[in-house]
């Protein structure tokens, strides 16, 4: 087995209720939350929170860079 060249530590925190807050190693912090068809999913009322991209939106663009 090859040996491990590189490990991420990244720490998640829970704002409040789909949406959290990623800092990552180089310093910067990343907002996630829900918007649109998966704020309705889980029941999120429109207006109850600002629309903000989710975890799977960041998974999508970064598996096309």
């Amino acid at each position: 087995m090859a040996d491990v060249v590189y490990e991420s530590h990244v720490r998640v925190v829970r704002e409040h209720g789909p949406q959290r807050s990623a800092e990552l190693p180089a310093g910067e912090q990343v907002a996630f939350g829900v918007h649109g068809a998966v704020a309705e999913h889980y029941g999120v009322a429109p207006g109850d929170i600002d629309p903000t991209s989710t975890t799977l939106d960041y998974i999508v663009a970064a598996a096309a860079g």
